[in-house]
């Protein structure tokens, strides 16, 4: 499924999850771990629940997703062999309409270094945090908005 860009050019990205529901679903909500919540609510902040730009899931086994794509549950971490690289996230991009976007991620280390191959000049709001204390408290804020 193909997604229009964001109407202010805005794209978040959040991480998939490794908590999933144990059947197939739309992707916004196969994800059911904390994290993964926390940086959805953060990004439905930025983003005025999608009406001021567009949120996608990055997925280690799928790419870049658009919220409604039904995706079977999987067992994969970025980094980790057979998972997604920045070529083909580049190329999702390229069909979803959004590299010349604004991007905002919102994620840890290997998620971010695989966004800031595609986009160079993303914004990466988790960055300087020490560990997932840190970041739930960076997203709560955002969140807080």
């Amino acid at each position: 499924m193909t997604c229009p860009a964001a109407p202010s050019g805005r794209v978040v990205i959040v991480p998939c999850g490794g908590k999933k529901a144990d059947h197939p679903d739309q992707a916004g909500r196969l994800y059911i771990g904390s994290y993964h919540a926390a940086t959805r609510r953060a990004a439905a902040a930025l983003t005025d629940n999608g009406t001021t730009g567009a949120i996608l899931i990055l997925s280690a086994k799928y790419g870049l997703l658009t919220l409604d794509r039904v995706i079977e549950p999987y067992d994969l971490r970025a980094g980790q062999p057979g998972a997604v690289t920045a070529q083909i996230v580049r190329a999702q991009a390229g069909a979803l309409g959004v590299l010349d976007a604004d991007v905002t991620v919102l994620a840890g280390r290997a998620y971010v270094s695989i966004i800031l191959e595609v986009w160079p000049q993303a914004a990466d709001v988790l960055a300087g945090t020490r560990g997932i204390g840190q970041q739930l408290a960076r997203l709560a804020a955002i969140s807080c908005r």
